[in-house]
């Protein structure tokens, strides 16, 4: 499961994502909105925890942008105000959830396990390719295809942008979790496994390479 924080309180910006990674999460980092709205462009994720008020604008701002993209990732507004109007206005603006500093961080722990499991399935249903990233699972016309790893997150968030262009530096921003550790063949061997585990054996096409553009996912289309 992947958390974005977006907190421009460092000290409390350290501590939710220290509560979080020793919880098991993947978390990602970002002081401002402006920052938050990058990483909501390129990666998806199970939830979200924004501040009320950030240095560059308010984090409702950034809700409808989350919900438009993937309506099932939860949001959690936090805030140091404790009048109601306050919370009515970040539940009205879409957000899920919404808690008062300073944080209980094992009430926020246990907001954020409910919040996941009120979040609906993240399936990927596309004709007879059903793809499960809670279970790391795919199956074609009922037959479980065995793709795992690095080559099923590539396919997975392809599957998410379908009819869009993404480029190699966009997969590893996304996937990766340091991107600038890796090269970019990484994702040519990715694609690759594709191929020949899934594509190759059920006589399909699941991945169209653009050339000096990137990739884009296109079944059933290329079917």
């Amino acid at each position: 499961m992947r958390i974005l924080i977006i907190e421009d309180d460092i000290g409390l910006n350290r501590s939710i994502t220290d509560k979080l990674n020793s919880s098991g999460y993947q978390t990602d980092v970002a002081e401002n909105l402006k920052d938050g709205e990058y990483y909501i462009s390129i990666r998806n994720y199970d939830l979200v925890i924004t501040s009320f008020l950030l240095s560059d604008g308010s984090g409702l701002d950034i809700v409808s942008q989350i919900k438009s993209k993937s309506p099932r990732t939860a949001v959690i507004i936090i805030s140091s105000k404790t009048d109601s109007k306050s919370e009515i206005d970040s539940l009205k603006s879409g957000a899920d959830d919404y808690l008062k500093k300073p944080l209980d961080f094992d009430v926020l722990l246990a907001r954020i396990e409910a919040r996941l499991r009120f979040g609906g399935s993240n399936l990927i249903e596309i004709d007879d390719l059903v793809i499960n990233p809670d279970e790391e699972k795919i199956t074609y016309k009922g037959q479980e295809i065995e793709l795992k790893g690095k080559p099923f997150e590539v396919l997975t968030h392809l599957a998410r942008h379908k009819e869009q262009i993404v480029s190699k530096e966009q997969l590893l921003d996304a996937i990766w979790e340091e991107p600038e550790l890796v090269t970019p063949n990484v994702i040519e061997v990715a694609i690759n496994q594709i191929r020949q585990k899934m594509d190759k054996p059920l006589n399909i096409a699941t991945i169209e390479t653009v050339r000096r553009r990137g990739y884009r996912f296109c079944y059933p289309k290329g079917s």
